[in-house]
């Protein structure tokens, strides 16, 4: 029998707060009925969970002083200093409310102000140095995959041995963020590195292999492997998993990839996205490639 203190929030939300394992239940079939992201719904059950368990009643039944109350705590919290739980909170809350059909409560929560911030890149002599460092093969082909490909971390959790056309020199990201697939360029120097690793490793179906229930390796696995990787390195750059994607998008506008190629190559929904990037960088037109191969010099 499991410790209380081994059980997700969403489980001791089941478990003491009484509804909350219909709540539960609809939101998971509301989520398959519409073609929802699993992650999205995780992220907002987790939120419903944590302020059903602050007051051990469901968010409909919290006066707006609790609610009020609760936010308040959340936005001065020193434990989120990038207020990303504040801001889930919101996201959680509202999308309940309209669940139950209490919009004007959705409405009336605080509304969020887009942060204007560029995003951190890492220049290419980082980036080199970023990828000698791991000592571990999967580790090093793990990373250089994520920038050569612009993958976001689920991306790369969810990559299958199959997913990899060697042939045509392609890589098929499925059903990832807007339930959309995409196909991107598979660079030379990946090609090689993967054939490597695949014959080394031998992972079985999924590329990386690892201890999620299905086998794949999971996204806090791959954000681990960055963290301990940057303690090998000499950068100081404010930098996450995620800065890879940023690089690599980055990195092919300075090589004069046209931006609404990289529009399609990252897979964003709408150019404004992708025109953060802009800033950073200027955008001749040229043919589309993996900012791996302009990585290191030509012999």
């Amino acid at each position: 029998m499991r410790k209380k203190s081994e059980f997700t929030t969403v489980e001791r939300a089941i478990q003491t707060v009484d509804g909350f394992q219909k709540v539960f239940n609809t939101l998971q079939q509301q989520t398959i009925l519409r073609g929802q992201s699993q992650n999205t719904l995780d992220n907002y059950i987790r939120q419903i969970a944590l302020i059903s368990l602050e007051f051990n009643k469901l968010p409909e039944d919290l006066s707006e002083e609790d609610i009020n109350e609760y936010l308040t705590a959340l936005a001065l919290s020193p434990k989120s200093p990038s207020r990303s739980s504040f801001k889930h909170a919101i996201y959680g809350l509202r999308y309940y409310y309209r669940h139950i059909g209490q919009n004007k409560r959705a409405i009336n929560l605080p509304s969020l102000k887009k942060e204007a911030k560029l995003p951190v890149i890492l220049n290419r002599s980082e980036l080199r140095q970023l990828f000698m460092a791991p000592k571990l093969l999967k580790h090093r082909i793990a990373l250089t995959l994520i920038y050569s490909a612009g993958l976001r971390s689920q991306e790369a959790s969810n990559m299958k041995i199959s997913d990899i056309d060697f042939e045509r020199r392609s890589i098929h990201i499925r059903q990832s963020k807007y339930k959309k697939d995409r196909i991107v360029p598979l660079s030379d120097y990946m090609a090689k590195g993967l054939k490597k690793y695949l014959a080394v490793e031998k992972p079985h179906i999924w590329l990386f292999n690892g201890k999620e229930p299905d086998g794949r390796y999971s996204v806090k696995g791959l954000s681990w492997i960055m963290r301990e990787t940057l303690k090998k390195t000499d950068i100081k750059k404010n930098v996450t998993l995620h800065s890879l994607r940023h690089s690599y998008a980055t990195h092919l506008l300075e090589d004069g990839l046209n931006i609404l190629i990289i529009k399609k190559l990252l897979g964003h929904a709408k150019i404004e996205t992708t025109m953060i990037y802009l800033h950073v960088a200027q955008c001749p037109i040229t043919s589309a490639h993996s900012p791996l191969d302009t990585l290191y010099p030509q012999k």
